[in-house]
């Protein structure tokens, strides 16, 4: 469905009958626009059927240094008018999870973040070691979260609009998501805010590190017993 209306846009935009282009470009635009957020909807309903039947986390080695270097560097172009820094130890801050839903976790808190504070918000990713395992904070000095809300920001479908400045839409399900990756590790994540001072804080346990010979014969066991 989403080829064709692709395709009925290009067509139009090489129409030479100026007012029924626009009108006809304009309502396929706005079906396309409400087609992909109807996909990515979906999509994150069946990511949270899956953490909630723990079948979705595939645990590695993972250096939580490097996914918030990885992560800054996808997030920085999305917000070219915030401010972005990032605070990382010397060394390597490694935990054992899943890289791919880690990376997704801290997205979710980064784009959280820069959509619901405006221009000029500085938004801070940080990186610590604990004693039992690893510390991540997406911190912005933006207005901050309505009290009556933020004990429901984790919750589906769940909106903070009250407080902080909403710029683009989406399906409400990303701070859920983050939630059932991050207790998918055995960790947690919590949120304290006042007007200039916001904190996503996520805790993850050290967890059995993985290595490589541990990682091949997972993957061997895997290809043995495939419908296990």
């Amino acid at each position: 469905m989403y080829k064709r209306q692709e395709l009925s846009l290009r067509a139009l935009r090489q129409s030479q009958d100026a007012p029924t282009v626009e009108n006809t470009t304009s309502a396929l635009e706005r079906i396309q626009a409400q087609s992909l957020r109807m996909t990515r909807l979906v999509e994150d309903l069946l990511l949270l059927a899956r953490l909630d039947e723990g079948a979705e986390l595939v645990h590695g080695e993972v250096d939580l240094s490097q996914l918030a270097v990885e992560a800054l560097a996808d997030a920085q172009p999305t917000a070219p008018d915030h401010h972005w820094k990032l605070e990382t130890p010397g060394e390597p801050v490694v935990v054992a999870g899943d890289v791919g839903r880690l990376h997704q976790v801290v997205g979710n808190l980064l784009a959280n973040a820069r959509t619901h504070t405006p221009e000029g918000t500085t938004i801070t990713l940080s990186v610590s070691a604990t004693p039992s395992g690893a510390e991540l904070r997406v911190h912005d000095d933006g207005p901050g979260i309505d009290p009556d809300v933020r004990e429901e920001l984790f919750a589906r479908f769940a909106r903070g609009d009250v407080s902080r400045a909403r710029q683009t839409g989406g399906t409400g399900l990303g701070l859920a998501i983050a939630k059932a990756i991050v207790e998918g590790h055995g960790g947690t994540i919590t949120v304290e805010s006042t007007p200039g001072d916001t904190s996503f804080t996520v805790r993850l346990p050290r967890g059995e590190q993985a290595t490589p010979a541990r990682s091949a014969q997972a993957r061997s066991e895997r290809d043995e017993h495939p419908d296990q």
